[in-house]
């Protein structure tokens, strides 16, 4: 796997991975949910249904839940399925993980007071999950930490509700029979390739346009989106309501709004140097390719593909059978796909992709780096008492802000690949928020 400095690099995580055709690489999926939580845009009601729904779109349906659900693990799938089940254990091969705080130091300065300051592994293939997440240098408290990395967990939550979420993370461990596998995306009827998407909150935050969405970006969005954890139960949760709103935009405005059990504005942490209430982004994929602007996921792409057609494409194997293939790669892995697809439109498919990644690294670096000097030019200012009063809180205000929006594009994985546009639009914004703040500090 090459890593960001060399140009293209791979990291899968959670889900099918990635999401989009010119995606070439992947990069920085957290190794799980963070320790913080807001209220629910929407209440969690998906989770308590014990009807199933059909979507009309390529078969998928919603999971059953309270119905005493059990695990069908991946391997039990290897007589049925054996090239899937095959194509799935290639995931071993991606084994290789870097570690960010080390290849980026100024995180170290940006996430100060939280896990990721600590440790930031990227992610391996899915069929390393448990082992990374229990190998981690972060702390973990809750069992939510496990919502996308284990089939166990997700059949607990369906069947118990979300008192699962907030079960301690040690009281759950010895419960794991198998790490993400086949039940995540299909569910206990994995018949003829039906999706099945078995996290409720998803459901939740798609409202009235779940039947809108194709099922291979569904099952993909289940875990390849930014979230929060509520509040009061701890459930996993993700912040809109529509697609209308899932942007970084609204997002952001949405999260400004909420504020904790003590009357102040909601935080994933906060900085104790600084004081600015900061949030973290998680790996914003689903929202990303969705999104405006993107070349092949948005409603007015001129050609659509879903996250399964580019790092799921299908496979023939050496007997002429075709199969859906289960090694999530990058696309530029794919020769037959390269080939048979992308080179239609794309002349040179990698030098593309590069071009985007390197252009997009550059300016999160130098951003990042931007923002570490913010941070330390506002501690030394609270330190010195040059800044105090309504001044303080706006600038701590536009900090925060200015991170949201570097951190919408740092944490997501194509390096701009899967919408350029929103990329630059956050860049934008953090800059506009970065200049916000240095104006209270004049």
């Amino acid at each position: 796997m090459e890593i960001k400095d060399s140009g293209l690099y791979i990291i899968l995580c959670a889900v099918a991975v990635g999401l989009g055709v010119i995606a070439g690489t992947l990069k920085k999926p957290e190794a799980g949910p963070t320790e913080t939580s807001s209220t629910t845009p929407a209440e969690q009601t998906t989770q308590n249904t014990t009807t199933e729904t059909t979507t009309g779109i390529k078969n998928a349906k919603i999971a059953e839940s309270g119905t005493g659900i059990t695990v069908i693990k991946a391997d039990d799938f290897a007589e049925v399925y054996p090239l899937e089940y095959a194509s799935y254990m290639k995931n071993n091969e991606n084994d290789e993980v870097v570690e960010y705080t080390e290849q980026n130091p100024y995180i170290k300065t940006l996430y100060e007071g939280y896990g990721f300051a600590i440790s930031y592994g990227s992610a391996r293939g899915h069929t390393y999950v448990i082992e990374d997440i229990s190998a981690t240098g972060r702390p973990h408290k809750l069992a939510n930490c496990y919502t996308c990395k284990t089939s166990s967990f997700t059949a607990t939550v369906l069947n118990e509700g979300d008192s699962a979420y907030a079960m301690a993370f040690d009281d759950f461990t010895n419960q794991i029979t198998d790490p993400f596998g086949c039940f995540h995306c299909h569910g206990t009827n994995p018949e003829g390739g039906v999706i099945t998407i078995t996290h409720g909150y998803l459901v939740n935050a798609v409202a009235d346009d779940f039947d809108s969405i194709d099922a291979a970006n569904l099952s993909c969005g289940q875990c390849h989106t930014e979230y929060y954890f509520d509040p009061a139960t701890k459930a996993t949760t993700l912040g809109y309501h529509g697609l209308a709103t899932m942007n970084p935009d609204d997002m952001l405005e949405y999260e400004n709004s909420l504020v904790d059990g003590e009357g102040n504005m909601f935080a994933d942490w906060v900085d104790e140097t600084t004081g600015v209430r900061k949030l973290k982004v998680q790996h914003p994929e689903f929202e990303t390719f969705l999104g405006e602007g993107s070349p092949h996921g948005s409603p007015d792409s001129m050609v659509t593909f879903t996250c399964a057609d580019c790092h799921m494409a299908k496979t023939t194997a050496e007997d002429g059978t075709e199969y859906t293939n289960h090694y999530w790669i990058s696309p530029l892995q794919n020769q037959e796909l390269l080939d048979n697809n992308c080179s239609k439109c794309h002349k040179d498919l990698a030098a593309e992709v590069k071009k985007i990644q390197d252009e997009t690294t550059a300016k999160e670096d130098e951003l990042g780096n931007k923002m570490a000097q913010l941070d330390a030019d506002l501690s030394k200012a609270i330190e010195d008492g040059t800044i105090d009063g309504e001044d303080l809180e706006n600038c701590r205000l536009a900090c925060r802000n200015a991170q949201w929006f570097w951190d919408f594009v740092y944490v997501e994985n194509s390096e701009g690949v899967h919408n350029m546009k929103l990329t630059q639009h956050c860049f934008e914004k953090t800059e506009e928020w970065l200049e916000k703040a240095y104006s209270y500090l004049q």
